[in-house]
C-alpha cells in the first residue's frame, strides 16, 4: 500500500463519520480514528510489520490542529556514536519556524529537553510539531527551511551527553 493510498483512505474515513477503522494486510497495520467536534481531530497511526526480525519500521501518529507527533526511535550515526539521529517521522515539507514571521525553533547549540518541539512538518495540509524523544545539545540541522523531507530522513544530530 503507498502513500497516496493511505492518504485516499484517510480522507474516506474523515468523511464517512465513522470514529475508528483499523485496517491490516502482511506488511502493514493501519489505525484510522476520528474524534467528535469536542476532540483533538483526526489521529493516523501507521504501523509496518518487520519483514526481517532485525528490521523494525513503526509509524506514528499525524492529527489535525498543529498536532504532537512522536519522533519515531532515534539511531546512532556510524560516523559518530555519540551523536543520535532525529528522523522524520512523515512524509512532507519541513520548516523550522511556527509561522515566516516567528523565530525558529532550535538552533544549533541549543540544549534540547524532551518533549520540545524541534520543527515542523506539512503533511496534506496538517502542520505537525515533532517533539524530541530525547533531551541533549543540537549539533547539527540536517535538513534546509522549507525542503521537502521523506519518512525517516534525519533531520537533527543532537548529542545526547
Amino acid at each position: 500500500m503507498d502513500i497516496k493510498e493511505i492518504q485516499s483512505l484517510i480522507k474516506f474515513v474523515a468523511k464517512s463519520g465513522a470514529s475508528e477503522v483499523k485496517l491490516e494486510t502482511d506488511d502493514i497495520k493501519i489505525t484510522i480514528r476520528t474524534g467528535d467536534g469536542m476532540s483533538r481531530g483526526e489521529t493516523t497511526v501507521v504501523q509496518q510489520i518487520p519483514m526481517a526480525p532485525a528490521q523494525q519500521v513503526v509509524g506514528t501518529p499525524m492529527q489535525v490542529d498543529t498536532p504532537q507527533v512522536a519522533v519515531p526511535a532515534v539511531e546512532n550515526v556510524s560516523e559518530d556514536s555519540k551523536y543520535v539521529t532525529i528522523k522524520s517521522p512523515i512524509i512532507g515539507t519541513f520548516y523550522r519556524k511556527p509561522a515566516p514571521d516567528k523565530p525558529t525553533f532550535v538552533e544549533v547549540g541549543d540544549t534540547i529537553g524532551q518533549g520540545d518541539v524541534l520543527c515542523v512538518i506539512e503533511a496534506m495540509k496538517l502542520f505537525n510539531d515533532i517533539e524530541s524523544e530525547i533531551s541533549g545539545k543540537i549539533v547539527k540541522i540536517l535538513v534546509e527551511d522549507s525542503s521537502p523531507v521523506e519518512f525517516d530522513q534525519p533531520l537533527f544530530l543532537v548529542d545526547p551527553s
